[in-house]
């Protein structure tokens, strides 16, 4: 296995999931915001659908706009349930999902912003790193874009301020 990924320890649900890691702070999709975000975002799609392909569709650019947009939605609700299945894990080490992909290092982390106006999910906050990554999304959970990291979406508002506090606490140490 690659260097940011680690063997699972058969642990479940609410347990350290890698050997020999502690675990300072975890971020668990929250089950009403993942299943209305879900049925909203899938709602829609199959609301354009219909619309697309109902009796009165009108331009052929716009059916196919309907249809290509309704398709979109349905996508994006299925990526939205698939990645809210993960949570987030800060270790002393690193920042990573709970099937052990890495977002960052807590090493390569500059800053934290989690002010009222800063770019951030809804609930969590945005890292900015050293260096620029690949861009990475994983819908409701977390995207990553450059240099910054957003954190957070259909997460409980608490976990994800809990979470910033101990990886400020943690870049404080020399």
């Amino acid at each position: 296995m690659g260097e940011d990924t680690a063997a699972q320890a058969g642990a479940g649900p609410g347990q350290a999931a890698f050997r020999g890691e502690e675990v300072l702070a975890r971020m668990t999709p929250s089950a009403p915001r993942r299943v209305v975000g879900v049925a909203l975002l899938g709602g829609l799609g199959l609301f354009l659908l219909a619309l697309g392909v109902g009796p009165a569709s009108g331009a052929l650019g716009l059916v196919l706009a309907l249809l290509a947009i309704g398709g979109l939605c349905l996508w994006l609700s299925w990526r939205l349930w698939e990645a809210t299945a993960l949570g987030l894990e800060l270790t002393p080490e690193v920042l990573r999902d709970t099937r052990g992909r890495v977002l960052t290092r807590v090493a390569e982390i500059a800053s934290i912003e989690r002010g009222a106006l800063a770019l951030k999910p809804a609930g969590g906050f945005t890292l900015i790193t050293r260096g620029a990554g690949p861009r990475a999304w994983a819908p409701g959970l977390w995207w990553r874009a450059g240099r910054r990291i957003g954190v957070g979406g259909v997460t409980h508002r608490n976990e994800g301020r809990f979470m910033a506090e101990t990886l400020a606490g943690l870049l404080e140490k020399p």
